[in-house]
């Protein structure tokens, strides 16, 4: 692999301030994750993720209010863990609605699902009528009129609505 595109180590120092920090505060954010899900393994899972973000960002040592910035990390994975559950359910929804005979293999649910959260992941930052418009013309084939009546909108603006999310895929993509 070329030493550009290397993922960068961190200096023995930063290793250290983060493993400090993660003494200081690993037990106090995983209790704050906890009562935020519920459930203690999302809450584990989600506080080792929020420092292994913290070691990538290499700004341990220049933090001067961890919590702060533990939090901060903390709330954007719980978001991202409630999307992806969110579309998962959705996935699962869809899925009984169709013939059992017409099922897609383990594996290829399991890839749908990946895609589905990758989908989600670009067409994030759109509005969610953009972002519905998009997923229900691509994924269900839905037409501009019912896309318009499912959405309470004009057809001109389902127009501009898909308008927007094909700029982004094709800005992303690029």
């Amino acid at each position: 692999m070329p030493a550009s595109t290397a993922p960068m180590r961190p200096t023995s120092a930063e290793s250290d301030c983060v493993g400090s920090l993660y003494q200081a505060h690993h037990a106090w954010l995983t209790g704050w994750l906890r009562r935020k899900l519920g459930n203690q393994h999302d809450a584990a899972d989600l506080a080792q993720d929020t420092f292994v973000r913290l070691m990538q960002s290499r700004l341990a040592a220049g933090l001067r209010e961890p919590r702060g910035y533990l939090t901060t990390v903390a709330r954007g994975l719980v978001v991202d863990l409630w999307r992806r559950r969110a579309l998962e359910q959705a996935y699962l929804e869809a899925l009984q609605a169709l013939p059992v005979e017409h099922h897609p293999s383990v594996e290829s649910q399991a890839l749908i699902q990946e895609r589905l959260i990758q989908l989600d992941r670009l067409l994030n930052g759109l509005g969610a009528k953009v972002k519905a418009a998009f997923l229900l013309s691509v994924v269900e084939g839905a037409t501009y009129p019912i896309i318009a009546q499912r959405l309470q909108v004009s057809e001109r603006t389902v127009g501009n609505y898909l308008a927007q999310a094909m700029e982004r895929c094709c800005l992303l993509m690029e």
